[in-house]
């Protein structure tokens, strides 16, 4: 794609405006780091645009505090105040699912996971978001908490104009084939390579 121009164009009925403005279904995958903060950059652009942001994480602890977080939950409360930006929704699995039963056994996880996906695709039947992050949501599908075959199928008949991204190692084939933009992280050289571990402000 040289310059953001397209190679080819399909033959496909379809205006250059409507092409460009279809909504694209994302899937960041792969072993190296910056799945969800790449995705994170997405929704950084969307709320920037006004959309309004739906955030789910799917395995990090209700009680783990990232950079991200505090970032969009300041983003919300300036649209809230001043009209900014688009407003914004960030809701992490077992405790900090709003809609769900606290976390515990791994039955536990899986059945919010599921719940968690539930309501998702609900918020997707009824238009609720402009831009979703479904961060961490590859795990869930490996380990057979979410149908994938559900998944696929909410994804690729969403209405509206909604964007999706999901964040995680071991994408399924399936998710794969019907994304618009798939990315791979594949890690070149890492600080903890050299023993080094974590910081503040780098990985969270």
């Amino acid at each position: 794609m040289p310059r953001g121009i397209p190679v080819t164009v399909p033959d496909d009925g379809l205006t250059t405006r409507q092409r460009r403005n279809a909504p694209v279904l994302a899937v960041h995958t792969g072993p190296g780091k910056g799945k969800s903060t790449a995705a994170f950059g997405m929704a950084l652009r969307a709320w920037n645009q006004g959309f309004d942001i739906g955030v789910f994480q799917f395995v990090k602890s209700a009680k783990w505090k990232v950079g991200e977080e505090a970032a969009f939950r300041a983003l919300g409360r300036l649209h809230e105040e001043t009209g900014e930006g688009g407003a914004v929704e960030w809701h992490k699995m077992g405790e900090g699912w709003s809609w769900s039963r606290k976390a515990g056994t791994e039955d536990d996880h899986a059945a919010a996971a599921a719940e968690g996906w539930n309501e998702i695709a609900r918020r997707i039947e009824q238009e609720r978001h402009r831009f979703y992050v479904l961060d961490e949501f590859t795990y869930p599908l490996k380990w057979g908490w979410v149908d994938v075959a559900d998944v696929v199928r909410v994804l690729s008949e969403r209405p509206g104009k909604q964007h999706v991204v999901v964040t995680g190692r071991d994408a399924p084939p399936e998710l794969l084939e019907v994304a618009d933009l798939v990315t791979e992280m594949t890690k070149i050289k890492h600080p903890m390579d050299a023993g080094r571990k974590g910081q503040r402000g780098i990985e969270w």
